[in-house]
């Protein structure tokens, strides 16, 4: 399985009212084919665990079936899907650093659930020969590496049992960041692909995002620009323009890419795994130019570096690249992503 030029489906099976018209309606198997005409060779699909599992456990087997139904539509178009468990039972990206949020590390209860549902899941498409299985989207907290690392470990053992090679993907804490893959445990399954996630800097790919805590919602932030620039612009972020904000020297914006591609490389090769991008993108506030700057420079950086990735995302979720905000620079978009 390659997954070298993939997008993601997201707004469907997460972050996303959990009703069956949602679930009918949102994706079709038309949006299949139209992802395999634009020349994608897989989709990263996020599914939330309200789809297939309860809050005690309980498996909901019409979410299995859904989620088996899109596998199958993408096989029949030679598409390859990654089954990216987006939200758990007691964590949720969107609640980090929240105790009250995210308690699946401090509780042995919802590790359980945790691991028995990728079992479930791991035994339904096993021999679904075009499937990978992503463990959990954007660990967040500092304090949870470690017992990130050991959930990984139970967890990925248990799909072993039922499915011995299907690829698995998991990344580092601090929302993917391709700076933490080094905190993450060497492995000797050849099957392991170790996952970052690319937006930096946030301040421009993020810009106006009403949901990112100290952006200002007004200001238009430019690309390609210096280092002291983003720096500057990114202070009020606080830990999420972390990566920013470590950066020495004045060099310019892409090279923070290149830097945080290149360590994400050498650390997965020190883990013994193969690395994968499994979100990257420009919001739809972003000047348009500017978006189509960024996308240059990072699919430059991606055949650099042999990276696969899975860009964010296909429709709506202020990046979805069907909006008509892209429509000036989609063709160009697509070509990058694609070639």
């Amino acid at each position: 399985m390659k997954l070298e030029k993939g997008i993601n489906f997201g707004g469907w099976l997460s972050q996303c009212p959990h009703t069956q018209e949602h679930y009918s309606s949102f994706i079709t198997e038309a949006d299949v084919k139209t992802a395999a005409r634009w020349g994608f060779d897989h989709i990263r699909l996020p599914f939330d665990c309200d789809l297939v599992q309860t809050e005690n456990g309980e498996f909901k087997e019409e979410g299995f079936a859904r989620l088996r139904q899109f596998v199958r539509w993408c096989a029949a178009e030679g598409i390859d899907v990654i089954l990216d468990l987006h939200k758990a039972c007691g964590y949720d990206f969107n609640d980090a650093e929240t105790a009250e949020g995210n308690t699946l590390f401090s509780s042995p209860r919802l590790q359980d659930l945790f691991v028995q549902l990728w079992s479930e899941l791991s035994r339904q498409f096993a021999d679904e020969k075009n499937a990978a299985f992503e463990l959990l989207n954007e660990v967040v907290e500092t304090e949870a590496a470690q017992p990130w690392n050991e959930l990984i470990a139970r967890t990925l053992a248990e799909i072993r049992k039922n499915a011995p090679h299907t690829p698995v993907i998991y990344g580092g804490i601090q929302w993917n960041s391709a700076n933490t893959i080094r905190l993450l445990e060497k492995t000797d399954d050849e099957n392991v692909l170790l996952t970052f996630h690319m937006y930096e800097p946030l301040i421009f790919t993020h810009q106006k995002a009403y949901w990112v805590p100290g952006m200002d919602p007004h200001k238009d932030i430019a690309y390609p620009a210096n280092m002291d620039y983003y720096r500057q612009e990114s202070v009020p972020l606080g830990y999420k323009g972390k990566d920013v904000a470590d950066t020495k020297g004045n060099c310019p914006g892409r090279q923070i890419m290149e830097d945080m591609v290149e360590n994400a490389c050498h650390a997965a090769a020190e883990k013994g795994a193969r690395v994968y991008c499994g979100e990257y993108g420009v919001i739809d506030r972003a000047p348009v130019q500017d978006t189509l700057a960024w996308f240059t420079d990072i699919h430059s950086i991606f055949r650099t570096y042999g990276v696969g990735r899975a860009v964010w995302t296909y429709k709506e979720k202020d990046f979805g690249i069907a909006g008509s905000h892209y429509n000036e620079i989609r063709e160009k978009l697509i070509f990058l992503m694609t070639q």
